[in-house]
């Protein structure tokens, strides 16, 4: 069973890992938790209370598989909780790290993304932060996967999980099934 933390802040992007959390617990036995700043509630820029399970301090890189940082306007200011740190940890012990929207400024400013092929809002966005891996950037509307790193923009959720399942091995007819329910509604526009 792959044990995914999600980590939330306030006014977090709620539709960003809304997918890969729903069918990781689904349709591949997830165990997904959700962590947050003291282990406080937060409001979701679409007005949703989420109670997380449990402080972002108190993640136990031993226990999870996956770790996940949704997109905040958040992340682009001083009130943004230190979890570089938590990142750059769980990359070295080669637990899958994914970062969506601007989520993946907290993967550049760890040095996740130094070396790795990724992608973002745009690179505009990575270039505010301290960053080593402009050479690295794939300016794509969909979401890259190198190394046991997932990367998206905010608009990308489908393939965020995509990727994510890919990495984690998980490539299969389910997954197969999944995508293609999502492509079909772009098929008239």
């Amino acid at each position: 069973m792959v044990r995914a933390v999600t980590i939330l802040t306030e006014n977090f992007s709620d539709w960003e890992p809304a997918l890969i959390n729903s069918t990781g617990r689904a349709y591949y036995g997830f165990d997904t938790r959700f962590a947050a700043p003291g282990s406080k509630p937060v409001t979701s820029s679409g007005g949703m209370i989420i109670i997380p399970n449990l402080a972002i301090e108190a993640i136990q890189l031993e226990d999870i598989d996956l770790l996940i940082v949704t997109g905040s306007p958040i992340w682009k200011t001083d009130k943004a909780p230190a979890i570089e740190a938590l990142v750059r940890a769980a990359h070295a012990k080669k637990i899958v790290v994914a970062g969506i929207c601007d989520g993946t400024r907290v993967l550049a400013q760890a040095g996740v993304l130094d070396h790795l092929q990724h992608t973002s809002n745009s690179a505009e966005n990575l270039k505010l932060v301290h960053y080593r891996g402009a050479d690295y950037y794939q300016d794509v509307p969909y979401a890259v996967a190198d190394q046991g790193v997932v990367t998206a923009p905010g608009s990308a959720p489908v393939s965020f999980m995509a990727q994510i399942l890919n990495t984690l091995g998980l490539n299969d007819k389910k997954l197969d099934a999944y995508l293609a329910m999502h492509a079909a509604e772009h098929i008239h526009c």
